[in-house]
């Protein structure tokens, strides 16, 4: 079963470079501005579940936990530096007349 695009916010709510948090469904879901081209991960880190909405974009592309401080790339969910080993899960993400749709698949 396909889910439908649910709106999520506006480009214009999240700095450039700078993080966004939402609730779906229950689920905490961070937004991202990088360069001016929206992402999703996950809200919480893998590793310590803390809030990544309250940590620190670095290197363009990277959010670094505000807890222990492991990075993820934001791109891709990927876990780059320790103590973080398991991936973000990431959501499809579209952007329409500045509005930001997700995909909650899960």
């Amino acid at each position: 079963m396909e889910h439908e695009w649910i709106k999520v916010g506006n480009v214009a709510d999240i700095d450039e470079d700078d993080t966004h948090s939402v609730e779906i469904d229950g689920k905490q879901v961070c937004l991202y501005n990088l360069g001016g081209e929206i992402f999703a991960t996950d809200g919480t880190c893998t590793h310590g579940d803390a809030d990544l909405s309250l940590g620190m974009v670095v290197d363009s592309c990277l959010i670094e936990c505000p807890l222990h401080e492991g990075t993820f790339d934001i791109r891709s969910g990927r876990a780059v530096d320790a103590p973080c080993t398991e991936p973000l899960h990431c959501y499809p993400v579209k952007v329409e007349q500045g509005v930001i749709f997700l995909r909650p698949v899960h």
